[in-house]
């Protein structure tokens, strides 16, 4: 089922204010109905290589165990199995790389993937890069950080304005590509109408509000490339200590699997 009439997606990314080049990728197909996001980590150019990796074989395998599928031979548990799979394919990828390679030793990356279909999300992450939505103007966070941070926040350690502050923002307890194997968390949510999906790498969130990103969103969805310019300017300005990527993507309509199938049935007559 072709997508790109029913969800427009608009990307953004900057090397921030501090760091000398950009090691976040991003890939986005309207027409498949996929956005993926990485956030590279380790010594000079090797966190760019590792979500390099992850983003250029996350999405060319998605989108080739889609291609010639009719949407009656997909469903969401399938959808949620090839998100792991290839999750999985990139961690190996990635820790082979760092195994033969020492100049790459330690690289490692986040990674989130976002699949359309049946008038659902299937959201698949690891790390703490983060899937927003914003419904009727208000945002919510839907994937979950695999982070110290997060860790301490769920015990009550500390609270979620503490958070904001603490040193141990970057501390991931879960990444692509730093050990033999990663598990990917993964999820499907109901999509309305309307909605507006937000995919980034910490870079957004550390410098900019869950607030200001909600009023920013809320004020310029009728122009989704303005929005996204203006999401990595507003980390820019409040000081870019890291590089930032966003992904929008708005559901313009419905676009239920079986009602794809039926309307190019119709096409044939």
């Amino acid at each position: 089922m072709n997508l790109a009439s029913l969800l427009e997606i608009a990307t953004a990314t900057h090397p921030g204010m501090v760091r000398s080049h950009n090691e976040d990728s991003i890939a986005a197909d309207a027409d498949v109905g996929l956005a993926v996001l990485a956030d590279g980590m380790g010594g000079y150019n090797a966190g760019e290589v590792a979500s390099g990796i992850a983003v250029t074989l996350v999405s060319s395998e998605i989108k080739k165990a889609l291609a010639g599928k009719r949407p009656e031979e997909l469903n969401g548990r399938s959808l949620e199995l090839l998100i792991g799979e290839q999750a999985a394919r990139a961690n190996t990828a990635i820790y082979e790389a760092a195994q033969r390679e020492p100049q790459y030793s330690g690289m490692g990356t986040t990674l989130v993937v976002a699949l359309w279909h049946d008038n659902h999300l299937i959201v698949g992450h690891i790390g703490d890069s983060r899937l927003y939505r914003l419904r009727a103007d208000t945002l919510e966070q839907v994937t979950r950080d695999h982070s110290l941070l997060q860790e301490q926040i769920d015990s009550g350690m500390i609270t979620r304005e503490q958070a904001r502050y603490s040193p141990n923002k970057n501390l991931v307890t879960r990444a692509v590509g730093i050990e033999p194997q990663v598990e990917a968390e993964v999820h499907s949510h109901a999509v309305q109408a309307g909605d507006i999906y937000l995919l980034c790498s910490d870079g957004l969130p550390d410098m900019v509000t869950d607030e200001e990103i909600e009023l920013t969103l809320s004020s310029l969805k009728a122009n989704l490339p303005l929005a996204a310019e203006q999401l990595v300017q507003q980390a820019n300005d409040n000081g870019g200590r890291d590089n930032v990527s966003v992904i929008l993507v708005r559901v313009r309509g419905e676009f239920p699997a079986r009602a794809g199938w039926l309307r190019k049935i119709k096409s044939w007559f």
